[in-house]
């Protein structure tokens, strides 16, 4: 198994992603996309329908020659248990390889108390969601979290988070999987996001930037068809990006002047309060904006040509194709409208000419979907015997992914995978 998060050309990873985006259909579509040998290509997709990860049946178009046998991603090749964390609210989720998700469920959490309390509460939700995904029969794979800081590509160590004192170099993928037994995946909330609405809604884009506007501001970059961590995991932070109408405003990150202290949900909620307007959350918030509300209203439309400013710089440097505005926020048509108008006023006209911003058409399931998409597809079986070894119960699920956590234990004979 390739153990590039993303699945390096040819990989496992890379092939499911093919299939799943409809990119390829058939061995002869892999071929071509892939430029491996038939055989080489043959070999693969036969360990992956051992696996059950894909299916092969039918007949489709002949091209010239035998018509070639169709490959789909199987909805019943396992799931991921996924988990959307915010500073204070968790949604969880199942997520299957085709990018169907269920059982979910919006929680309120703190997890700025620290990481401790935080793990404790996770894994009891978490072995609960898989006792029940077991119980109607189906084969948990792998766990994906997005969190929302830094994590560090490819150890899932957390890096410095804002306003989360404790969480500093928090080896949060190493310490899940040894408590639950399971391979695990941590990887930022916004880049998380981007993966969802790339894989399930946008696949046949290039480059794109997806913001995550709720209680804070964060984005996920999608380039070459491929999430973009950065270095140490902090690529698309526009939410540190120094702004001048914020002035000499402290910000949770020791600066002054961040996108963050105009922009964000809990800026917006603390100016209401500041001019008399006391609401407790962004949904409260936004339900003034629905009524019409003039000061929530003006609050939340200028909030949007702040976060338009800075967009502005990220779509005349990276030129994507498409904008996405995720997050609570982004269900305010004042802010995604003010958005829009400051792109088009500030960029330049070669990069929104062909330009298309929009909001997310996976909604709040984005975050879910990119982090159990990206647990599966990092711990697939490519064999029969790793088949079977996701799939056996008590001893198993560790020694699958021995290699990327040696510190993993044994789940209990209750919460073995069925």
């Amino acid at each position: 198994m390739a153990s590039n998060a993303h699945g390096e050309p040819g990989s496992a990873q890379h092939i499911v992603r093919l299939v799943s985006s409809g990119a390829a259909s058939s061995r002869a579509d892999l071929v071509r996309e892939l430029g491996l040998a038939p055989s080489t290509v043959s070999l693969r997709v036969q360990e992956l329908v051992a696996a059950g990860v894909l299916t092969e049946s039918g007949e489709g178009a002949s091209r010239g020659g035998r018509r070639p046998r169709l490959l789909r991603v199987r909805a019943q090749g396992g799931i991921a248990l996924a988990a959307d964390l915010g500073s204070h609210h968790a949604r969880l989720g199942a997520v299957d390889l085709d990018g169907t998700v269920r059982d979910t469920a919006d929680l309120p959490h703190d997890i700025t108390a620290g990481p401790e309390s935080a793990v404790d509460w996770l894994c009891e939700r978490v072995t609960e969601l898989a006792a029940r995904e077991r119980a109607a029969g189906r084969t948990v794979r792998a766990l994906g979290v997005a969190f929302p800081g830094p994590v560090r590509p490819g150890e899932g160590r957390v890096l410095s988070p804002s306003r989360m004192p404790g969480w500093h170099r928090y080896p949060l993928r190493d310490v899940l999987a040894e408590r639950l037994g399971l391979p695990v995946t941590v990887e930022n909330d916004a880049t998380m996001m981007a993966v969802g609405e790339h894989s399930v809604a946008r696949p046949d884009l290039d480059h794109m930037v997806v913001v995550k506007a709720g209680r804070g501001i964060g984005s996920g970059v999608i380039a070459s068809g491929r999430p973009h961590d950065g270095a140490n995991g902090s690529a698309g932070d526009i939410s540190h990006v120094r702004v001048e109408e914020a002035g000499e405003r402290p910000c949770s990150c020791g600066n002054i002047g961040c996108l963050e202290t105009v922009a964000s949900g809990a800026a917006l909620i603390r100016e209401l309060g500041r001019q008399g307007v006391e609401v407790a959350t962004t949904g409260e918030l936004l339900q003034l904006v629905a009524d019409g509300d003039p000061l929530a209203t003006t609050l939340v439309r200028t909030a949007g040509r702040h976060i338009g400013t800075v967009l502005s710089v990220v779509v005349n440097f990276f030129n994507p194709q498409a904008v996405a505005l995720g997050g609570v926020l982004a269900t305010a048509e004042p802010l995604v409208a003010a958005v829009r108008g400051v792109l088009y006023e500030r960029c330049l006209p070669v990069a929104t000419a062909d330009l298309e911003i929009t909001t997310t058409v996976t909604g709040p399931d984005a975050g879910l979907l990119g982090a159990g998409l990206t647990a599966l597809r990092r711990h697939l079986p490519t064999s029969p015997l790793a088949a079977q070894g996701f799939a056996a119960s008590a001893e198993a699920p560790a020694a699958t992914d021995a290699k990327d956590h040696p510190s993993a234990t044994p789940v209990q004979e209750e919460s073995a995978p069925a």
